[in-house]
């Protein structure tokens, strides 16, 4: 696949109304494994103590393995995840996630996907575990 690809499957999953529209989470770029997304954080994202809701950090991370992982025109979903938070975030932090395929046998991959705010601080990292279908993303024509 290419990332002319790439970014047709990008325009294709930018015109769905998802969660991801939600929380305003804002699409950056895309490659062949690769994917780019970012969120600033608003008041009504945060947890009973201030700072970020681990949900909304995980949504990020999420939305962005998706539009990795689908990447190469096969529609491809997550088989597990697990995320790490490493350092707090609050209301009007923009958050950063870029995703990048790792590897994988067969119909599964590994994506890491490394979350930052606007200081270049890694706030959490997030291991996404695909599970690649025989249907293609696109259709038949790439």
């Amino acid at each position: 696949m290419t990332d002319e690809t790439a970014q047709k499957i990008a325009a294709v999953f930018n015109e769905k109304r998802t969660l991801d529209k939600l929380l305003n989470i804002e699409f950056i770029s895309i490659g062949v494994g690769t994917a780019a997304m970012k969120m600033k954080l608003t008041e009504d994202m945060v947890n009973v103590y201030g700072s970020a809701h681990g949900g909304a950090v995980f949504a990020l991370a999420d939305a962005v393995f998706a539009y990795a992982c689908n990447s190469q025109n096969a529609v491809t979903v997550a088989s597990g995840c697990s995320i790490e938070y490493l350092a707090p975030s609050f209301p009007g932090d923009t958050l950063t996630a870029k995703a990048e395929f790792q590897g994988g046998r067969g119909k599964q991959g590994i994506y890491d996907i490394m979350i930052t705010n606007q200081n270049d601080q890694l706030i959490a990292t997030f291991r996404g575990k695909s599970h690649t279908t025989k249907e293609k993303v696109l259709g038949d024509t790439p």
